[in-house]
């Protein structure tokens, strides 16, 4: 029941603060905090629109969502609408179509008149994947817009007919997100009896892997990677650990920063990247999300108002700041490379959201260096679908060949946030595909590389979805063979649970599998040592 802040010139986490006892009753006090102003929520006298979003496991996601209809009352929430519109490329596939049925041809002067005629037009209509409009008490949503179907379908999902951005100054939106960091932890509880909540964030070894690989005990003398992220939320991309490689950081309110630097748009690069590589700054100085505009300004003399202001108006891509708000920010002897820097910027994320991600990724990197296996059986499980066991079973070198041809194909995901527009979409299914694929083969790669390995699919030690650890090995649930989907895995599994299967036959009954799924299990081996038939034969 003590409480003390710290020094904000010296710290913006309170767990890179050092071990402290209470005053009161000498027990370790709690280094909490990440210099997060309330202000930047809902403004000083309530006047900014809150951005709520919240996260939770994927296959949680429809429990909350129903959650918030006890809340607020069913009446009284909707799920946010979308509309899809035409895109370049589709509009020059229609025209291209009409022309093939039609005979007409137009010049390409036409063409492109026609093209730009008809991008931007509604094509469809949808829902927002987590978002949710919650409606005043004493209102009624017609008083904002219609509602309907998504799509005009027979469905019991009422959503609003305007596209949600339309009416979210006038509505509250929630976005009860699904997620797979949830869900990864709490496998991890699961295997480790470790909960999450509990984990040393100031742990040593965990923040060492964000810039060595020292802390994973790396057994191979031939491995090749230098970063030690690989698999960790927000930390794995190719973009963000070249940004680890340069900034090397040493502390938890470095990894924040970095969160923010890599979902803002032009808040490092073209930016603070420059400013700390020519010396003009040091990371502690530069800008890396919305809060630390306030924050400094406030610490620079400004009001609380101004201050405010000023950072809503550096985070608003159609504003720049006026002549009054430099002048002002000069008079408290605010350096003109900040002052440049804030005009630079194009989008920046909140703080809350930075820290909120490296939380999560910490409690990950936590679970990858003292409970290797089990962190990398969670990961797998939530990437299965692209897990290829006819690659990884063979073992680092396959692994790694693929590494390689992939990255020299270009599917390294290097941080951007949309693919190019006139990517034809099979080619942007394929590129999705080949970076899983990537990072899948990288995980693997790595794990053998500590020394652990994996086992093909096994009656009675396999889960239909789930990796499970044996001893130094991962045991391949059914669902990651190709061929055998989940409703064949679960069927095969759970058959499995309740009565052993005395043959083939028996096993293809039961758990009712086609001859794909049963191919694919015999050429694993899943059905080793079991007759084909209970047919008895005397000759």
């Amino acid at each position: 029941k003590h409480f003390e802040f710290g020094d904000r010139n010296l710290y913006d986490c309170g767990i890179d603060m050092p071990p402290k006892k209470c005053p009161d009753c000498g027990g370790e006090m709690k280094r909490d905090g990440y210099t997060i102003p309330f202000a930047t929520f809902l403004g000083f006298d309530g006047t900014k629109e809150p951005d709520i979003d919240l996260n939770f496991a994927g296959e949680y996601q429809a429990t909350a969502h129903k959650y918030v209809g006890e809340i607020f009352g069913e009446k009284n929430i909707y799920k946010a609408g979308t509309v899809s519109t035409l895109k370049e490329r589709n509009a020059y596939r229609y025209l291209r179509k009409y022309c093939e049925v039609t005979g007409e041809a137009f010049s390409k002067y036409e063409e492109n008149r026609l093209i730009a005629g008809f991008t931007g037009v509604k094509s469809t209509t949808g829902q927002h994947p987590g978002g949710i409009i919650i409606v005043p008490d004493d209102r009624e949503i017609y008083e904002f817009c219609p509602v309907q179907h998504p799509a005009n379908k027979d469905t019991d999902i009422i959503t609003t007919h305007f596209d949600y951005h339309k009416i979210d100054k006038n509505l509250l939106k929630l976005d009860i997100l699904g997620h797979s960091g949830p869900s990864m932890l709490r496998y991890l509880y699961e295997i480790t009896g470790v909960n999450a909540m509990d984990i040393d964030m100031s742990d040593k070894e965990t923040l060492s892997i964000f810039n060595s690989i020292d802390a994973l005990n790396i057994r191979d003398p031939e491995y090749r990677f230098t970063d030690g992220t690989y698999g960790i939320p927000e930390f794995g991309t190719n973009f963000v650990r070249g940004m680890l490689q340069e900034i090397k950081p040493k502390k938890i309110g470095d990894l924040v920063r970095i969160a923010g630097f890599s979902h803002g748009e032009d808040v490092w690069q073209n930016n603070a990247q420059d400013y700390v590589n020519g010396g003009v700054a040091t990371m502690d100085e530069v800008i890396s999300t919305r809060d630390d505009i306030m924050n400094y300004l406030i610490l620079k003399g400004l009001s609380n108002i101004d201050a405010f202001n000023i950072m809503e108006t550096v985070r608003k891509k159609d504003k720049f700041l006026n002549d009054a708000q430099i002048n002002l920010m000069k008079a408290n002897n605010v350096p003109d490379w900040y002052i440049e820097s804030c005009d630079k910027i194009k989008y920046m994320f909140p703080r809350a959201h930075a820290a909120a991600y490296v939380i999560n990724s910490f409690r990950m990197a936590w679970y990858k260096v003292h409970h290797p296996l089990a962190f990398y059986a969670a990961y797998l499980t939530e990437e299965a679908g692209a897990f290829d066991p006819e690659i990884i079973l063979k073992g680092p070198g396959a692994c790694y060949d693929v590494v390689r041809r992939l990255r020299s194909h270009g599917a390294a995901d290097d941080g951007a946030e949309e693919e190019e527009a006139s990517r034809d979409e099979t080619e942007g299914e394929s590129t999705d595909k080949d970076k899983r694929t990537l990072k899948v083969c990288e995980i693997a790669y790595e794990m053998y590389a500590r020394g652990y390995d994996f086992k093909p699919p096994k009656l009675g030690a396999s889960h239909a979805r789930r990796f499970r650890v044996d001893e130094n090995s991962l045991i391949l649930p059914y669902v990651a063979l190709e061929g055998v989907g989940l409703s064949a895995a679960n069927a095969i599994y759970e058959a499995y649970e309740e009565k052993p299967f005395f043959t083939v036959e028996d096993a293809i009954g039961r758990a009712k599998l086609n001859k794909t799924s049963v191919e694919a299990l015999k050429k694993y081996g899943v059905f080793d040592g079991l007759p084909e038939t209970d047919q008895v034969s005397f000759f």
